[in-house]
């Protein structure tokens, strides 16, 4: 036990015995045998105690981080030396200031009156202050009870049609034996037909997605939009499975599925041809070439494969000692609640909301057309259409009179080959060059670029443009603008046709025309008199 806790604690024993007149030589006596000092230092304790109301030794007198040094902090970036050097620095041209600390005492300051989390948010932000943080761990529940899921953007460029792309990867894990129970993989930034597609294999057990599934209790996310779109909120609300959207920028809310997310690169993306984030020797910068990358088939069927390995063979940390997910998850004894095949098939679609007829071309939907061998002999039927977000290449067609019944899947009658997709990609790719050069050419000439200083001097433009070079730019620029040159009166109106109605003019009367002349006259109708006094007449 310190000196100090011990000092007080008997001080404060040997002041309530004084006041009640019970202290005697033999308590003061044994304070000062077991604290290891003399009797008369004890004695000196009871009278500074008396005295001053002070129990423990005297703090001794140190600097304290203010609220303008922890300001002064955030704006260096937790440099301790650099705030030190600007308050010597004040003090410097305000002797009023007094003597600034050394930097030994400033730094001994900091340390002591900032935690190990403070100094490190000063320095990198609120992520490094996370590192220093506790969180405590949910109670166990049972399998099923939550899922979490997330987006992985994968580190390993792939082939994809003759072009190198980073595939994403959409996933759920059950937080309680951490088996991943529904995968999706898209080559580019997934939507919510991914969410769809993964929350699908996920609910469903039959081959060759199980054992693993049903339906969860709640699905955790973190505000991703594909996730909470009304689309997956239908979805899932038809199952009566809420969804909980946790807050931004918190993976540590839903750690089981970002702990997947580490795991997957560290135990499986590091080894792949076309990893980004492999170490390379100095000046090594080029990346692999498209014909040594897997393709994306390839990489998909391996992704498979060690999320398979992964559930049935790998010990993850939080279970059991020696358990894989696979074994957890049949250790657990609470019921699975399946979903019948029938019902799970609507739950990736979204409806079309209109009823359509089946006709000599098929049906037609965005304005194409979409055939099946099972239409024939059927056109007049009346049906109504569900699709996978984002996918048109396929819809699947249901009876509007037999409400429910399903009547098979239609697909796109004119589908472009490989080679136009390929042609129509380059052009599309050229124009977004071209494009790209006319922007990055535009912000040239928009941004002004000055020369550097060396002094505080207001700095000089780089280039200097002369004024009929401003005038000559700002004509052609005029002369490119839609809108200046639309002139309402550039194109005269053209005669009404005959057979409109026209006004009819009636002549004036003789004592109308005098009266508006002798009004004119006397300036009644200023500017008119002239106009009768030289005509006589309107």
């Amino acid at each position: 036990m310190p000196a100090a806790v011990v000092r007080e604690a008997a001080v404060a024993r040997l002041l309530s015995l004084d006041a009640r007149g019970e202290l005697t030589s033999a308590h003061v006596r044994l304070v000062a045998s077991v604290s290891g000092v003399s009797e008369r230092t004890v004695w000196s304790w009871l009278s500074v105690g008396r005295s001053e109301g002070r129990m423990g030794p005297k703090p001794r007198s140190r600097l304290t981080v203010t609220q303008e040094i922890r300001q002064q902090l955030a704006v260096g970036g937790g440099n301790v030396s650099a705030v030190h050097r600007e308050l010597v620095a004040r003090a410097a041209e305000d002797p009023s200031l007094g003597p600034v600390p050394s930097l030994s005492v400033f730094h001994r300051a900091v340390r002591k009156d900032l935690s190990a989390g403070e100094r490190a948010g000063l320095k990198g932000g609120e992520a490094a202050r996370h590192r220093y943080d506790v969180y405590g761990k949910r109670p166990p529940t049972d399998r099923n009870a939550c899922w979490e899921g997330d987006h992985k953007r994968i580190p390993v460029r792939v082939d994809l049609e003759g072009s190198a792309v980073c595939p994403w990867v959409t996933w759920f894990i059950d937080v309680v034996t951490k088996a991943i129970v529904g995968v999706a993989v898209t080559p580019h930034q997934p939507a919510r037909d991914a969410v769809l597609a993964a929350l699908r294999t996920g609910i469903s057990r039959t081959e060759p997605y199980g054992p693993f599934g049903g339906l969860p209790g709640v699905v955790r996310v973190d505000r991703g939009k594909e996730f909470l779109c009304r689309t997956v909120e239908r979805a899932l609300g038809a199952f009566a499975v809420p969804v909980h959207d946790l807050p931004a920028y918190k993976p540590y809310r839903k750690g089981t599925v970002e702990a997947l997310n580490d795991a997957v690169e560290a135990m499986f993306l590091v080894s792949l041809p076309g990893y980004t984030r492999r170490a390379r020797p100095v000046g090594a910068h080029h990346p692999d070439r498209v014909e040594d990358l897997l393709s994306y088939p390839e990489f998909v069927e391996a992704l498979l494969r060690w999320v398979r390995g992964w559930n049935t063979g790998h010990h993850p940390e939080g279970l059991a000692k020696g358990m894989t997910p696979l074994a957890a998850w049949e250790a657990d004894p609470s019921p699975v609640e399946d979903v019948a095949e029938e019902r799970l098939a609507f739950f990736a679609l979204e409806d079309d909301g209109r009823v359509r007829k089946i006709i000599t071309n098929g049906i037609s939907w965005r304005r194409r057309a979409y055939i099946a061998p099972w239409m024939a002999g059927h056109v007049g039927m009346r049906v109504r259409l569900r699709y996978l977000p984002h996918y048109d290449g396929q819809i699947e067609v249901f009876s509007a009179e037999e409400r429910g019944r399903h009547l098979g899947s239609a697909y796109l009658a004119q589908a472009a080959t490989l080679e136009q997709r390929r042609a129509l990609s380059s052009v599309r790719e050229k124009k977004a060059r071209a494009l790209k050069a006319d922007l990055k050419a535009a912000e040239k000439l928009r941004k002004a670029r000055y020369t550097a200083t060396t002094t505080a001097a207001v700095p000089r433009p780089r280039r200097t443009v002369t004024s009929s070079q401003a005038e000559v730019e700002i004509a052609r620029a005029r002369g490119a603008d839609l809108a200046a040159r639309a002139l309402p009166d550039l194109i005269p109106p053209r005669e009404p046709p005959a057979s409109w109605a026209r006004p009819v003019v009636r002549p004036r009367r003789a004592a109308d025309s005098r009266t508006d002349a002798g009004q004119a006259a006397e300036g009644g109708l200023p500017g008119a008199a002239d106009a009768y006094n030289d005509s006589g007449e309107c």
